[in-house]
């Protein structure tokens, strides 16, 4: 999953992302990842905290909106603990949201037959959970399961920053 090298290349730092996606009564589907850069201050905390750039986050919902697409949640890493929200993660957080968390204590290149807590094999998952955070008061982040799927592109990804990875899942 593009996604899961994106967040680890940021390592040792905890790596960001918007989720650019679809929703309705049924479901979400995340059709493209939005990297971003970590700007938590201070910069020497960035190794367990991230902060999106609020340009960024107004970039990727304007390309999102012109491809009818929404800002559907966040992804980010814990190079050195597991893919939970943690207090500071819900404490920050606008709910309802998804949240997508990389885990720095799995492997992301998709050979470790191991499978993760939501029960997927070697797809380039491991180390990856995703959440829905319900909002303040609404009650506890529930785990949702991940199936990874290759999407049909009708024309070129968003545009990349400099020095951002590629874009997308299942490529």
């Amino acid at each position: 999953m593009v996604l899961a090298r994106t967040l680890s290349s940021a390592e040792p730092e905890e790596g960001c992302a918007l989720l650019l996606g679809r929703g309705d009564g049924a479901g979400l589907a995340l059709v493209e990842s939005w990297p971003c850069l970590n700007r938590w201050q201070p910069a020497g905390e960035r190794h367990r905290r991230f902060s999106l750039d609020p340009r960024e986050q107004l970039l990727a919902q304007r390309w999102a909106r012109a491809r009818g697409l929404q800002v559907i949640g966040t992804a980010h890493s814990h190079p050195t603990s597991a893919a939970v929200p943690s207090a500071t993660d819900l404490a920050l957080c606008w709910g309802p949201t998804l949240m997508l968390i990389r885990s720095g204590l799995e492997p992301v290149d998709g050979r470790a037959d191991r499978g993760g807590a939501n029960g997927m094999a070697a797809t380039g998952t491991e180390g990856v959970r995703a959440w829905w955070i319900p909002g303040e008061g609404a009650g506890a982040p529930r785990e949702l399961p991940i199936a990874v799927a290759k999407p049909a592109r009708a024309g070129p990804g968003p545009p990349r920053p400099a020095g951002a990875g590629p874009f997308g899942l299942g490529e």
